[in-house]
């Protein structure tokens, strides 16, 4: 049996805007070296170095401050980084990469254990994530940290045509773009669907400041709001949600809204298994399932009572 790699010896400290470029590059170098070696024929991430920094992007604005990175004690090399983003009741554990020279070396551990250590000492009820399924490196290194799977989500891609969606769905009338004003109500959803809520999130997409984001809300015949759908249209990810509704035709109709404005592109959705009404409705329109995730929760976890699809920028564990 072959000895563990030796532990290497780093220091923990917040991402500076300095730390951009290189950070880019290791998220690349990080996720094209781990998909390949698990069977990937391509890059997973195709574009330039340089787009990649929409990460820092989001968060420096949502959640400033946030990002860990373990660098060489030696060197001050970049050896792996985490964006971590608190909420109003949880924490969320967003996009982690550690350099592939460091695969196994105790790099993504540290940074694990700074994030459970945030959020116990600021008395969080819960951390979050959003994992792959496929990933029995990272699953392990969240399993032994005490994250417990909830939920189970089956990545599903769909290339809109460059003329759009053309099908129709029941309630599509209701949709509209959402609006600051409605944040409130999309809060209030949130709590009542999934037991967490993040006003800042929505915020952040309804004004999009960065250019590449949107959202739409679905009301009932009183007005009241019953779905919410942010969606992402970037060189790095083309990407719906966050996303939740009290029922599976709200989210359908949510989705071809925002399915709308990836025209000749792919979009990705990630949607829980069990809302087949969903799954075989994007089946028909012709997705395919390129990869599945888990909703993995250390703490307080409200089962869904509703559908909700979770993102990965911003993320929403």
């Amino acid at each position: 049996m072959p000895s563990p790699a030796k532990s290497l010896g780093c220091v923990l400290r917040p991402m500076v805007e300095a730390d951009v470029p290189k950070h880019a590059a290791m998220l690349k170098r990080s996720f094209n070296a781990w998909y390949r070696k698990h069977g990937l024929d391509q890059d997973f991430f195709q574009c330039a170095d340089g787009e990649l920094a929409i990460f820092w992007e989001i968060y420096r604005h949502i959640s400033p401050g946030h990002c860990v990175v373990a660098a060489d004690a030696d060197s001050g090399e970049l050896l792996g980084a985490c964006f971590y983003h608190p909420r109003e009741h949880h924490v969320s554990l967003g996009i982690m990469a550690v350099d592939p020279s460091c695969f196994g070396r105790g790099v993504g551990g540290k940074l694990v254990k700074h994030i459970v250590d945030f959020t116990e000492s600021h008395g969080y009820a819960a951390l979050r994530l959003v994992g792959s399924a496929g990933n029995m490196e990272s699953f392990s290194l969240y399993n032994r940290a005490g994250f417990v799977p909830r939920a189970v989500h089956q990545d599903m891609m769909l290339a809109v045509p460059a003329d759009g969606m053309r099908q129709s769905v029941p309630l599509g009338e209701r949709v509209r773009t959402a609006v600051v004003k409605d944040i409130a109500g999309i809060q209030a959803l949130e709590l009542e669907i999934s037991g967490i809520c993040r006003a800042e999130d929505y915020r952040f997409c309804i004004d999009n400041r960065v250019g590449c984001l949107h959202a739409s809300v679905i009301e009932d015949a009183k007005g009241n709001i019953t779905g919410f759908a942010a969606s992402i249209k970037h060189t790095v990810l083309n990407m719906i949600g966050p996303a939740f509704a009290r029922t599976e035709a709200e989210m359908l109709a949510l989705l071809m809204r925002e399915l709308d404005r990836f025209r000749a592109v792919s979009a990705l959705m990630v949607v829980p298994m069990e809302s087949r009404h969903i799954v075989e409705s994007l089946y028909r329109w012709g997705a395919i399932n390129v990869e599945t995730h888990l909703l993995q929760v250390r703490g307080k976890y409200q089962p869904i009572a509703g559908v909700n699809l979770p993102s990965f920028l911003p993320e929403s564990g």
